[in-house]
């Protein structure tokens, strides 16, 4: 059974820094894609960042510069470095993993992120 479980978030003041993690059992997430997404009050949820298997990276244009996806294998854990955070990054945050073959796709329950001015 896949699981997927975000943890990092909390409060924190404007221009400061947090790391979120996503720990993902039953499935190896060196051989999925691996995306961050986010969803404020009263918006769409939508993607903040994405690494693919073989390690491409984009980002969600507000975010390019202070946002670092990453991928540890060996611990099977995703990261979303987030710095210089501002106001307007406060959202849930979901870590999603999409699995090719079988088409797949696993969510985590999300992590609150609150970023005050």
């Amino acid at each position: 059974q896949v699981q997927v479980v975000e943890s990092g978030g909390g409060l924190v003041q404007a221009g400061g820094s947090l790391r979120l993690s996503c720990a993902g059992s039953g499935i190896m997430l060196s051989s999925v894609g691996m995306g961050w997404f986010r969803q404020a009050p009263g918006k769409e949820r939508e993607p903040v960042a994405g690494i693919t298997s073989g390690g491409t990276t984009n980002y969600l244009d507000s975010v390019k510069g202070r946002f670092t996806i990453s991928r540890d294998n060996a611990k099977n854990t995703g990261y979303l470095q987030m710095n210089d955070l501002k106001p307007e990054d406060t959202a849930v945050y979901y870590c999603k993993i999409v699995r090719a073959i079988p088409f797949s796709e696993y969510w985590g329950q999300g992590t609150q992120v609150t970023v005050s001015s």
